[in-house]
């Protein structure tokens, strides 16, 4: 097990903590050094087995704690959320470092995370926890194209999916999935959208409004690419469309995702 503290014993050196458990497990004093060594050298650590945590960095912290579990050989790998104390920037790196590692070793590994950015990249499979009850498990295709439910549709995506009440449902679709009208295609749902605000953030625009469907005012977000031509701004009403596949259906009693109808498009 992989702990979100790293847990190392912060009196010994990084060779101490590794060799820890082959200790605890009797393995013979002669076998020792070459497994670490193998570890080590596996995670990219080796020149560090002389230092103590202290003159680690977070990063190098976090490679060790796992070296320190990879040693002993185990059948499953528990990490319990082991990127959190980075920051954002050095979360990218381990994640990838991680992915790689986990791929390279082939030993199956459960992932803890409040992060869907983590969950999405280093999952193959993920289940979605709400107050001790798993919401769906499903590739990370599935879970993000095909939420079982508005918690785990409004949960995983950043932004998250848009839910507007209409009739007697929810019409849930995915930020990306709102077009500028010009762009409609075939069949689908146009949305009248009230646009309070737009972000740009490089590569995308946000554009965030609402739409008013009867006594219903919903809030929805698109995302735009930033090279899509589009006269738009603040305070101003604009028409986008949203194709039919695209589109997911939701009880709004229950919150669980309904058959594909019509309903009125």
């Amino acid at each position: 097990m992989v702990f979100q503290s790293y847990a190392l014993y912060p009196h010994k050196s990084v060779y101490d903590n590794i060799v820890f458990p082959l200790k605890a497990q009797g393995v013979e004093p002669a076998d020792r050094p070459a497994k670490v060594e193998w570890a080590a050298e596996l995670l990219g650590i080796g020149h560090l087995l002389k230092r103590k945590p202290r003159q680690l960095s977070g990063g190098e912290r976090q490679r060790v704690a796992l070296a320190r579990a990879l040693v002993r050989e185990p059948s499953v790998f528990l990490l319990d959320e082991p990127l959190s104390n980075l920051d954002a920037k050095l979360r990218g790196t381990a994640r990838d470092e991680l992915r790689t590692f986990q791929k390279r070793v082939g030993v199956t590994t459960l992932y803890v995370t409040h992060d869907q950015v983590e969950a999405m990249g280093l999952g193959d499979r993920i289940a979605v926890l709400n107050e001790g009850k798993i919401r769906q498990i499903g590739t990370p295709e599935e879970v993000y194209g095909n939420p079982a439910d508005t918690f785990v549709a409004t949960f995983v995506g950043s932004p998250p999916m848009n839910l507007i009440r209409r009739d007697n449902v929810l019409v849930g679709f995915r930020p990306e999935s709102m077009l500028p009208s010009s762009e409609r295609s075939g069949e689908g749902l146009t949305l009248s959208v009230d646009v309070q605000r737009i972000e740009y953030l490089g590569s995308e625009r946000h554009v965030l409004g609402t739409v008013s469907e009867d006594e219903w005012h919903n809030r929805v977000t698109g995302v735009l690419p930033a090279a899509l031509p589009l006269d738009i701004a603040d305070g101003k009403g604009q028409e986008f469309f949203v194709a039919a596949s695209d589109l997911r259906f939701f009880d709004p009693e229950t919150g669980l995702r309904t058959d594909p109808r019509p309903y009125g498009l």
